[in-house]
């Protein structure tokens, strides 16, 4: 079995944000899993294939449990404390799509989350699990062993780490010291994406969206 990523982009997932106790809970609704659809990994995931692993989901946070996501996933199964920014509130089909939702908390984590939002980043869900493929007409199917660590976590589309920079360049108080950004940081962030090639664009802003994350 091998770990399986998928990413869906703000726009493919159709995730809107949601409000409640008078604005001070934040959520994001929206698609996690596609089934019987070829994703940009050539994979499918057949819908009757992988409903047992999202009715464990389900039933984890039905009794009561915590379903956590992370921003910006790691390679692995393992969720990490310190990289929590939501927690999944519900998860259920629709047709061939899983619908999700998360609230997104008050973490460190969670408040980049809140704060990329603000500056109106557009970010993605990408779902983490592990199972075995069976590869037959130009595709990967995923099999019935496959399990799900979480439904989503946050992560950034090519335009997110852009705005992101833009957002912070227009705060005067994003100077940090001792381990903290300091704004000359910022500037060079700034200075990678204007000189960067507009076919290694999309890297490159993925790429500095992670180094900021890992400096925090």
């Amino acid at each position: 079995m091998q770990v399986l990523s998928e990413h869906l982009t703000f726009d493919q997932a159709k995730v809107v944000v949601e409000s409640s106790n008078e604005g001070k809970d934040l959520y994001m609704k929206g698609i996690c899993i596609q089934g019987n659809v070829k994703n940009a990994n050539q994979r499918v995931y057949p819908t009757f294939e992988i409903n047992k692993a999202v009715q464990k989901i389900s039933d984890t946070i039905s009794g009561g449990q915590s379903v956590l996501g992370e921003v910006d996933h790691p390679e692995d199964l393992k969720i990490n404390l310190d990289r929590v920014s939501h927690m999944i509130t519900e998860l259920k089909p629709e047709g061939d799509n899983f619908i999700g939702e998360a609230k997104i908390m008050s973490t460190p984590m969670g408040e980049i989350v809140k704060n990329l939002m603000d500056e109106g980043a557009t970010l993605g869900v990408s779902s983490r699990g592990m199972g075995s493929l069976d590869q037959r007409g130009g595709a990967n199917y995923v099999r019935s062993d496959f399990k799900l660590a979480t439904a989503g976590d946050i992560v950034a589309d090519p335009s997110a780490p852009n705005a992101f920079v833009e957002g912070i360049m227009e705060g005067k108080e994003w100077v940090w010291d001792n381990g903290i950004l300091k704004s000359m940081e910022v500037e060079r962030y700034k200075e990678e994406i204007e000189k960067t090639k507009r076919a290694e664009l999309a890297e490159k802003k993925a790429s500095i969206f992670k180094d900021f994350l890992n400096k925090i």
